[in-house]
């Protein structure tokens, strides 16, 4: 194992993360039993608010501080961020069968994927130019550990930036993972 496998960048975790999503995205889309597109959507869920919550905490602050439009660009991300999480909020209650379920799934995928490119094509890059090496190693560190602290379920009302959502994510995380293990549901 190499020193940059164990600590990977900022942009690798990021964009391993988009991935990620992106498989479960595609085989909600090829799953036809409504119970497999529940258990499909619960583990996006999972992975969507952890990733969420992990920029929020780290890359965020980070783009606002090294970039000359930073806060613009954040602002932007973190509108997105929470309207996905309402409508991950909003999912959470339905059963896959029902019409809204998958209105409100198609939504979340389209607007998911849209964020996704645009992160890769301009915030991405953007935050490689302006970071040392180090830093985007130390910052992609500080993301994989936020993310196992992270809530796994959405919580709308929450704080999304610095110091608040740092201070309140590892309770609500652990809450949530607790939920989890009472439920059954995969975290």
């Amino acid at each position: 194992m190499t020193a940059e496998t164990q600590n990977p960048d900022l942009i690798d975790v990021i964009i391993s993360d988009h991935r990620q999503v992106e498989q479960i995205f595609t085989e909600l889309e090829s799953s036809p039993s409504p119970e497999a597109r529940k258990q499909l959507t619960e583990h996006v869920i999972t992975e969507l608010v952890r990733h969420s919550v992990a920029e929020e905490q780290h890359m965020y602050p980070t783009a606002r501080r090294v970039l000359d439009d930073g806060d613009q660009i954040v602002d932007q991300e973190l509108q997105e961020h929470a309207e996905a999480e309402q409508v991950m909020k909003d999912l959470e209650g339905l059963d896959a069968d029902d019409f809204e379920f998958q209105r409100l799934l198609t939504k979340l995928i389209s607007d998911v994927r849209d964020h996704v490119e645009d992160e890769e094509k301009n915030l991405l890059p953007r935050l490689r130019a302006a970071c040392t090496q180090e830093d985007l190693r130390d910052l992609g560190t500080k993301v994989v550990k936020a993310k196992e602290r992270a809530p796994t379920r959405p919580h709308p009302g929450a704080p999304n930036t610095p110091p608040a959502n740092k201070i309140l994510a590892p309770g609500a995380g652990l809450i949530d993972r607790l939920r989890d293990a009472l439920s059954g549901r995969e975290s």
